[in-house]
Parts: structure tokens; C-alpha cells; sequence
């Protein structure tokens, strides 16, 4: 498929009571903790500054963004998981959109892969591997990117993935891409992922 990646834009944004848009266009899934990085790397594939926007409270935003990528497929942005101090009454509504997403949702079948992102000083957590646990079981195709990769030193870096590669969550297949937004490693394979994937 060819496109521009440049040629972004945020298409629709779906809450707790929204109706899933029917739409044959592939999907390219983030999920992720709560300040894992999931809009810094959306901005940084698609070269711009501040179309994914951070939230000033972490865990506060309970919705659903669906980015156009030149009209060809999604980029869609699941909230953020993992957030301590968010309500039980929140986490119930972060669990059932998120269920709905992958059980209800009429496009569920146009899902091409899911990046699952975790922090590469914290990673992965309990709520990363039951993740990562459902992604399996439902049979999805799945990466691993390990965010805030400059936060390490390269030889604590690769430390660090090796133990990830030893964790039984993993297998032989997982190997995880170490993605950083501030000096832009990682990005180019993960494109080349998203590519082979659509």
C-alpha cells in the first residue's frame, strides 16, 4: 500500500457510549500504559510536533482516537492502562471500551497490528503482560516497542531487552524495538513494520 504518512489527521475521537465507525480501512492499534509514550510515538512517525496531544493528567482520558493516515488506514490510539490513581469507577470504563474495541467492534477485522508499548525502565509490568497475554490468546498480531529508549545507557539498553527476551511472557518471535522520541531511533523499523503489516 502506498501512502503518505504525512498526510495525518485526527478523524474521530470515541467515548465509553460511542458507536465503532464501519470501516473496511486497515488499523494499525497502539496500546499501552499511562505515559508510555503512545502520543510521542504517533508524533514521531508521522513527523509532527503536537497532532497527538499529552495530557496534563495522566490516566484522565478515557477515549478512543482514530488518526487518517492520507485516507488509506488508522492509526488508532487505545487509552492508557495502569493508572494508579484513577477511580474504580474510571478503571471500569477504561476496561469496557477497551473489551468493546476488541470484542464489539464491527472493523475489529480490519485490525492489521497492534503496537503494545512499554517502558523500557519499567517494563513490562503486570498490566503489560496480561496485555500482552490477550493479544496472544485472541490471535492478533502484535509488536513490542520498548519506549524512552534514550533513558538508558546503550549497554544498560541492551541489557535490558536481553532480560526482556528471558521474561516467559515473551517468546522466540517477540523481540522488542527500542524506541526513542527524542532522538528518533526506532522509528524507521517500526514503519517498516507497519508496511509489511498493511
Amino acid at each position: 500500500m502506498k501512502y503518505n504518512i504525512h498526510l495525518a489527521e485526527l478523524a474521530m475521537t470515541l467515548g465509553a457510549t460511542s458507536a465503532f465507525p464501519r470501516d473496511s480501512r486497515p488499523e494499525i492499534v497502539l496500546s499501552g500504559r499511562s505515559n508510555v509514550g503512545k502520543s510521542s510515538l504517533i508524533n514521531t512517525l508521522l513527523g509532527r510536533k503536537s497532532l497527538a496531544r499529552t495530557s496534563s493528567a495522566p490516566g484522565k482520558t478515557i477515549t478512543i482516537n482514530y488518526y487518517a493516515i492520507d485516507q488509506k488506514f488508522y492509526l488508532v490510539d487505545l487509552p492508557g492502562y495502569g493508572y494508579a490513581k484513577r477511580s474504580k469507577d474510571s478503571q471500569r470504563q477504561w476496561s469496557a471500551l477497551t473489551e468493546r474495541f476488541f470484542l464489539q467492534n464491527p472493523s475489529a477485522d480490519a485490525i492489521r497490528l497492534v503496537l503494545q508499548l512499554v517502558d523500557v525502565r519499567t517494563g513490562p509490568t503486570e498490566d503489560d503482560r496480561m496485555m500482552i497475554d490477550f493479544l496472544r490468546r485472541r490471535g492478533l498480531p502484535f509488536l513490542v516497542i520498548a519506549t524512552k529508549a534514550d533513558k538508558l545507557s546503550p549497554s544498560a539498553l541492551a541489557q535490558t531487552l536481553e532480560s526482556w527476551e528471558r521474561n516467559p511472557i515473551f517468546d522466540a518471535a517477540i523481540r522488542p524495538i527500542p524506541f526513542s522520541a527524542v532522538t528518533r531511533a526506532g522509528k524507521e523499523k517500526i514503519l517498516s513494520e507497519i508496511d509489511a503489516a498493511l
